[in-house]
């Protein structure tokens, strides 16, 4: 039995070894920090992203609303990404300094560097500035991650910044978090 115990708490130690030498987001070390409820008309938790919002579809962003962030937020940041790439967390955006007092982001977020009153684009993993929908192979579906995190800052960060380069500069500034999980496949 103890040598089972054992194992098992290898495994557990050399997975969360692996997930966190991905980067593919900022640890959020306190579990104390509020949670901000992040929802979509079109998207229901766990639930099939609508192909609309795919690269089989139109390939626009879906919209999003969230609940009130906690007091100090000064700026609000979203990441959207596949875990389930084959080639590693796919980042398909990032959208940083979005207006504290900002609730949710329209559908058909423009693809600019600076979109008024909505916030910053970073790069996706194509390259590209703004959203990038959903695109896997064939295959299973995927789990498509977006994460609003609320900021205690505005980021010195310019339009394009990459997601590491996000990741780096939320370091020590995470005031509270939330994330909504949709599926697809083809």
């Amino acid at each position: 039995m103890a040598k089972r115990a054992w194992a098992i708490l290898w495994i557990l130690a050399l997975l969360s070894g692996l997930l966190a030498c991905g980067g593919a987001q900022p640890a959020l070390v306190d579990d104390s920090l509020p949670v901000l409820r992040l929802e979509s008309d079109v998207i229901q938790a766990e639930g099939t992203i609508p192909q609309l919002y795919t690269c089989d579809g139109s390939d626009v962003s879906p919209p999003l609303s969230w609940s009130e962030p906690p007091t100090g937020t000064q700026s609000l940041a979203l990441i959207f990404d596949d875990v389930d790439a084959p080639v590693g967390t796919w980042v398909h955006w990032v959208l940083f300094n979005i207006p504290a007092q900002a609730r949710s982001l329209p559908e058909v977020v423009p693809a600019e560097p600076a979109v008024a009153g909505l916030g910053e684009h970073g790069s996706n993993s194509w390259g590209n500035l703004g959203y990038g929908g959903p695109c896997p192979p064939k295959g299973g579906p995927h789990r498509y991650t977006f994460r609003l995190y609320a900021l205690d800052t505005t980021l010195d960060l310019e339009a394009g910044a990459s997601r590491a380069d996000l990741d780096r500069a939320m370091e020590g500034h995470i005031l509270g978090a939330g994330q909504l999980v949709g599926r697809y496949g083809r």
